[in-house]
């Protein structure tokens, strides 16, 4: 009787991904394939404890249905997929836009003038708030994006904000080094950098010189899609997004 109270809370606790649609999300998400049966069993439910523990709303016109929501519900989790839905506590809604949208911004000079507009954007986090995306640039087929993601690299902001800032030092785990992780993202922070400052090629999208936060989400959209990549530029920081998102193995390989 336990066993299936505890089978039926389980079920219960989620949103189900009908296998039609979970095949059609593989096959929109090739990089999917570096993943084992089981992990690729353990995204998928985790997926659906997401669609049931978050809303996922549109804006802008946008025509929500169930693809959109389990689109974006798989690739938010991956990030957490050995870490646990916990990470995306404190908040509880994504909104999604047809396509990019306007934000205001607001910033302060080195004379100490606030300055304040707006900015089109495709993907923002906010602090103890929503993840808003566009969802035409949240497709993999949309042909603005490389092999990096930007529902990851939103999600990415998300725990890199459980430390109150998007600086690029999330909460680490215990054993973990805070030296060696900042070492090895501040000198590959400052090679990226330089290399765009002088119009060298680089393998990842130039706005992670933006900001140390902005690099480590970049990063780690690469870490889960392209992760051979990363490892090939900058193996030190690689490690340390191993030892932070914790997979299962170096799939890396």
């Amino acid at each position: 009787m336990i066993g299936w109270l505890a089978s039926w809370w389980r079920r219960r606790s989620r949103t189900p991904i009908a296998d039609t649609l979970w095949s059609k999300i593989l096959l929109a998400l090739p990089w999917l394939s570096q993943l084992e049966s089981r992990e690729l069993l353990e995204l998928r439910v985790l997926a659906e404890r997401f669609l049931r523990q978050k809303q996922i709303l549109a804006a802008g016109g946008l025509q929500m249905n169930q693809g959109i929501q389990a689109t974006i519900a798989v690739q938010a989790c991956l990030p957490i997929l050995y870490l646990g839905l916990d990470w995306y506590r404190g908040w509880y809604t994504v909104v999604v836009y047809p396509d990019d949208f306007v934000a205001p911004f607001e910033y302060t000079d080195e004379d100490g003038v606030v300055h304040s507009g707006e900015r089109e954007l495709s993907g923002e986090a906010w602090p103890d708030g929503p993840v808003v995306l566009s969802w035409h640039s949240s497709q993999a087929d949309s042909g603005v994006q490389r092999a990096g993601n930007l529902v990851i690299h939103e999600f990415a902001h998300k725990l890199d904000l459980l430390n109150g800032d998007a600086n690029g030092l999330p909460p680490l785990h215990a054993g973990m080094s805070r030296s060696n992780w900042v070492r090895a993202f501040s000198e590959a922070y400052d090679d990226f950098c330089r290399r765009v400052d002088h119009g060298e090629w680089t393998a990842f999208d130039e706005y992670a010189a933006e900001d140390p936060g902005e690099f480590f989400a970049v990063i780690s959209e690469w870490f889960f899609t392209d992760p051979h990549a990363v490892r090939a530029h900058y193996p030190e920081v690689y490690q340390q997004l191993c030892a932070f998102y914790r997979p299962r193995r170096e799939a890396h390989t």
